[in-house]
């Protein structure tokens, strides 16, 4: 019986299946396959940290919701991107 190793971190790619922003119940955009993870991860790193700037600027606004809401659609494709990668790392 031969064992075969887990591929390492650095060769996974993404999966592909994670949809994200929702419209009548059908995904508008889906993370895209074959990206490796780790750019992946940086990416998602840059989304959650605009959304984390937009909310504390939305926090602070009293003249517009639009920080909150581009905090919103930032945050949801940088969970889609880390949803992604957890399931190439479970595969």
């Amino acid at each position: 019986m031969s064992q075969t190793s887990p591929p390492a971190p650095r060769e996974l790619k993404t999966v592909g299946l994670t949809p994200f922003i929702y419209r009548s119940d059908l995904p508008l955009f889906q993370v895209s396959p074959g990206l490796p993870i780790g750019d992946a991860l940086a990416q998602a790193s840059d989304l959650l940290s605009l959304a984390k700037a937009f909310a504390e600027d939305a926090a602070y606004s009293q003249d517009s919701d639009r920080h909150a809401w581009a905090a919103h659609y930032l945050t949801a494709m940088g969970k889609a991107v880390v949803d992604d990668v957890v399931q190439a790392l479970a595969a």
